[in-house]
């Protein structure tokens, strides 16, 4: 697997956050650098609409208002394309921004393009993980391998 960010090696909590740029729902380019002085929630997911996904989105967009009260900023990164974001956004009202990475780089530069097994079959995918970068670009915490269902609680408690 071929890892381009933090010098070819996972991120870990400490380092600093890798900068990218991906397309919106609204198809226009953002810039992880665009939230300097800002908190970011970056999570990345693997496919709009699925259950855990809509869970996911769903429990981040009702605290939004509380995220956004401890000075943060959430963006969602999944596969999907920019109009695929569009349907889920406007499905779920999500008020946050949802990048398109469809060749995996970010999500592969972050460590989160992983091999995954399903009914006996190998495959790569987007593993469900979420960043916290401070105001300053520094990764403050990683979850790993999260579980939708009460996610947005454990990101509000550490903010």
């Amino acid at each position: 697997m071929f890892m381009f960010f933090f010098g070819g090696k996972p991120p870990v909590e400490g380092m600093k956050a890798e900068d990218f740029s991906l397309f919106s729902d609204e198809g226009k380019e953002i810039k992880l650098s665009d939230f300097k002085g800002k908190k970011v929630v970056l999570y990345f997911y693997p496919k709009d609409d699925t259950p855990g996904c809509t869970t996911e989105a769903c429990n981040f967009r009702d605290a939004y208002d509380l995220i956004l009260e401890k000075g943060a900023v959430v963006i969602g990164i999944s596969t999907d394309s920019v109009e695929s974001h569009q349907k889920f956004k406007k499905k779920y009202n999500l008020p946050f921004y949802l990048l398109s990475d469809p060749d995996h780089k970010v999500i592969e530069g972050y460590g989160q393009w992983v091999k995954k097994k399903m009914y006996g079959k190998e495959y790569f995918g987007t593993q469900r993980a979420t960043f916290i970068i401070d105001e300053n670009g520094k990764i403050v915490k990683i979850f790993p391998k999260v579980t939708p269902e009460g996610h947005s609680e454990e990101v509000l408690k550490y903010l």
